[in-house]
This record gives C-alpha cells, structure tokens and sequence, in this order.
C-alpha cells in the first residue's frame, strides 16, 4: 500500500527529529573543552552567584578571539542577548513570538533546512517583528567532518531560501551544529561574511520526552544570569515557552537589559 504524502512528511520528521536531538546530545552536553579529533565540544563551568563562567579559561578561546566569534558581550554592563535554536517545530515558537513581542524583546533564531522548508511562516513572522534570522546550516552536520566546500554548500542553501522568504538582508550570524567547531569551520565561515555565535548561558533544555516545567527552566537560566551573556534557549521546549514572561520580567527586574546581537561590536569585547 503506497504511503501517503502526509504520511512520508511525518515519517521524515520524525527521523529528522531523532537526528538532531542525538546531535544535542552529543554537543550540547559535553564537557567543558571537550576534544575529539581536532574538534572542540563548546562546554564550560557555568555562571554563579553573578560571575562569568569559565569560557576566557577553556582551551579554545584563543580560536574563538582569533575569528572574532561572539559568546559575550560587554561584561561590564547588564545587557543580555536572546539566541534560541530551531531545528524544527514542536508548537512553541508561536508562543515564543508571542511573548517576545508583548515585552519588546529582540531575539536571534538559528535556523536549520528542515524548519525552513517546513515553517516559512513562522520565519515571516520572526523576520517581520524584527528579530534576526540567523544560519544553524541545512543539515545540521559536524562542519568539522565535512569539506569546505560542503560547509558553503550548507550555509548558501539556509541563507538563500531565507532570502526568498522574507524581506531580511544577508544573514549574519551563524551557530555551529552542535557546538562543534574547529579553526578551519570558523575560518571557511567567516570568510562567507557570518560572524560565530556561540553562548554563556545554556541548559538541557532539548530533550521534548524530559520536560520539567517551568519554574526548572525559569531557575536554570535565572541562576546563570551574568553581565553580557548570550542566552541559548531551544524552541522546543515546552517549559522555555512557559517560563520566558517571567524569564524577561526577572532579568528586568534585576536590572538586566535585552539588546540585539547586531548591536553589539564584538571585537571591543574581545
């Protein structure tokens, strides 16, 4: 019996779905300065108590000062930078959007193929109340096992079918798949125009079947809180969705500010 072609859709979600959770998996959760064949896993001790966590200590800082890439902002001042990560939909980013447009904050959503291919209106509505699109690449592969070429390829396709789908300029921003970087995937990215954006703030927030509410993702990144930190949420989770009100009314209310990442001049910073 054939398979339908809502069927085949759901079929093709699901197995991108499995893909890339194990990608977060294996990325996001690595230890700090992990080191595998030449790639670095961007882990780190995180933020207490106010203070920095421990990024300008790992054994990659010197790749990320030499191609300019940003985790940081101005640490002297209490600014915050919103980056979420959208692999593909799970029924959040509208709510997401809802509430970042109700508390006038700007954001940053990287981008992979599949939720181009699969959510153009969503990514109208993003690019339409002015938050940044940014490349999460179109397969979400290790850019470290592939060739150069193969990382343009990637990069192109996310940025070009981005372009026909809203009014946005070139990108800007791209986030390695993963995590995972070395020099040459920093090095073939910049010379593409995009600048590197990593984070200071993270959970494991990823994993849809572990969701804790709202109140464990409103403490995760409340307690991370520091000067200049670059937020990673993913748009998957269900409790991020829930708790981001009250994520933005906490910041505020300790005096935190959230910019757009364009604003920010990195090479000051670094």
């Amino acid at each position: 019996m054939p398979i339908s072609g809502g069927k085949r859709m759901r079929k093709k979600a699901a197995a991108f779905l499995a893909a890339i959770t194990l990608c977060w998996t294996l990325g996001s959760a690595a230890p700090a300065s992990a080191y595998e064949g030449g790639a670095y896993h961007f882990g780190f001790k995180k933020s207490k108590g106010g203070q920095l966590p421990s990024i300008a200590e790992e054994g990659f800082m010197p790749i990320l000062k030499k191609h300019e890439a940003i985790f940081l902002g101005n640490t002297a001042v209490k600014e915050l930078y919103l980056t979420f990560d959208n692999g593909y939909e799970n029924g959040y980013t509208g709510p997401i959007l809802d509430v970042l447009k109700k508390k006038q904050v700007p954001a940053v959503f990287f981008v992979t193929g599949h939720y181009v291919k699969t959510e153009p209106q969503l990514l109208k509505r993003m690019a339409d109340e002015g938050h940044l699109i940014g490349n999460h690449s179109w397969s979400h592969p290790d850019m470290t096992q592939v060739s150069s070429a193969q990382i343009k390829e990637e990069l192109d396709k996310v940025n070009q079918e981005v372009a026909k789908l809203t009014n946005q300029p070139a990108m800007k921003f791209v986030r390695p798949p993963r995590g995972i970087f070395n020099d040459r995937v920093l090095e073939v990215s910049k010379q593409l125009g995009y600048t590197n954006v990593f984070w200071s703030i993270a959970y494991r927030d990823w994993e849809t079947n572990l969701q804790r509410g709202a109140d464990y993702a409103y403490t995760n990144v409340m307690n991370q809180l520091h000067p200049g930190a670059v937020i990673l949420l993913h748009s998957v989770s269900r409790d991020n969705a829930q708790a981001l009100e009250r994520i933005i009314d906490g910041a505020r209310g300790l005096g935190y500010e959230f910019k757009r990442l364009d604003s920010l001049d990195v090479k000051v910073y670094l």
